[in-house]
């Protein structure tokens, strides 16, 4: 089976496509602003290791947000 090309999918598939990108930007970014501003006691772990974990889409920001703050 051949990679689709951009092209090939439908209109629907394609804002799908957008949609999830731009939830991952936001999703990413909220995360490493709140890694940002917390204080190191107020996080688990190395913050260093947290903000490398946020570039692990899209399981990265969800994992700080649900589990890396106390």
């Amino acid at each position: 089976m051949a990679k689709k090309k951009w092209s090939d999918l439908s209109t629907g598939q394609q804002a799908a496509v957008v949609a999830a990108g731009a939830v991952e930007v936001v999703l990413t970014a909220y995360a490493l602003t709140d890694l940002v501003r917390r204080p190191a006691s107020a996080v688990r772990g190395p913050k260093l290791l947290w903000a490398a974990g946020c570039f692990v889409q899209p399981l990265g920001p969800i994992a700080y947000l649900a589990r890396g703050r106390r």
